[in-house]
């Protein structure tokens, strides 16, 4: 089956490592489930592999990708939780099991024709979403859930700031907040990303580092040290920071005299459980959220992508669709791998 896959890494070319060939189809294991995909999406974590951040090279080579949404081998539409882990590990939350693998660290992952994952991952897809929606929800809008449901614990009325609008948790996070009833401050250097957040109903999208208009009791943080110092002096006293990525870097300053006189908690978030994934499919079928999806893409054409990526080109979700096959023309009932 067609695939892309990491072979090598490197910080200033990534992209040199990552190779579009066949690699065998994934062998039935007790346990596990073999879904035929039909989306699957783009995500920083991806482009983190090849670059060698956080992933060991002798792990290498893996086909990369971490969502996916298409048929399981009984034809049921089915969107997969990305999280391989153990709950009971975890004291019942699988981001917390001390052995959790996002798909495609540990095993192969959904930029492929075939994905091999434990059947505990699978999800029902609803037929209200698309298989394109589908594969936009595990990975960013499920860290987005969870960095606000259950870490920051949002409540109606709650100002918010989410930091560097336009990127997939981000863009997830502008739009469930709004559903949650916060008034919800953006951040973008880009003036249509900042009009893109606006459309999404953000009460204001400002210039990265602008002064807001007021504290919030809530930051949303992917960006890392470009952003921190603003998101430390834009939350109120007892105001939380919730953090799920650092793409402009890991170490800013830590400012730990702003955090204990204003009594300022910073909460760290990975990922989303399985059952915080149904959560998150109950809230969009109550409020009629639906992803933001910039363009969609053939596999064979993910060097593009990535590259948009790269180039910060992208607003939302990065869409990728393998080769087609007849099983992905049937209706769900008849639809099977084949």
């Amino acid at each position: 089956m067609l695939a892309a896959i990491a072979v090598s890494q490197s910080m200033t070319d990534p992209l040199s490592g990552l190779v579009l060939g066949d690699v065998p189809q994934p062998e039935p294991r007790p346990g596990w489930s073999t879904v035929r995909v039909v989306s699957s999406s783009l995500n920083m974590h991806d482009l983190w592999t090849l670059r060698g951040v956080g992933h060991p090279p002798e792990r290498l080579p893996i086909v990369l990708g971490c969502d996916a949404a298409g048929y399981d081998e009984d034809g049921n539409e089915v969107l997969v939780h990305p999280v391989i882990a153990d709950p009971d590990a975890g004291l019942g939350d699988e981001t917390l099991d001390p052995g959790r693998a996002l798909l495609s660290e540990q095993h192969n992952g959904a930029f492929a024709e075939y994905l091999s994952v434990p059947t505990r991952n699978l999800v029902p897809k609803p037929d209200w979403l698309t298989f394109d929606e589908a594969a936009c929800l595990p990975v960013a809008w499920g860290t987005a859930y969870r960095m606000l449901f259950t870490q920051a614990g949002i409540r109606a009325g709650d100002r918010v700031l989410v930091q560097g609008a336009g990127g997939g948790v981000a863009s997830a996070a502008i739009k469930l907040a709004v559903a949650a009833g916060a008034v919800v401050y953006a951040t973008s250097r880009s003036a249509d990303k900042r009009a893109q957040a606006e459309s999404w109903g953000a009460r204001a999208a400002v210039p990265t580092g602008e002064r807001l208009p007021e504290r919030v009791d809530i930051v949303v943080e992917t960006v890392g040290e470009t952003t921190w110092a603003h998101s430390m002096k834009a939350l109120r006293p007892g105001g939380t920071i919730v953090i799920a990525g650092a793409t402009s870097g890991m170490n800013p300053p830590a400012d730990l005299g702003r955090v204990f006189y204003l009594q300022q908690r910073i909460l760290g978030s990975t990922g989303c459980t399985r059952a915080e994934l149904v959560g998150l499919l109950r809230l969009m079928d109550a409020t009629g959220l639906r992803p933001v999806i910039d363009r969609t893409l053939p596999l064979e054409e993910i060097h593009k992508g990535f590259q948009l990526m790269i180039d910060g080109r992208l607003t939302g979700k990065l869409v990728i669709h393998p080769p087609a096959q007849e099983a992905v023309q049937q209706p769900a009932q008849e639809g099977a791998l084949r």
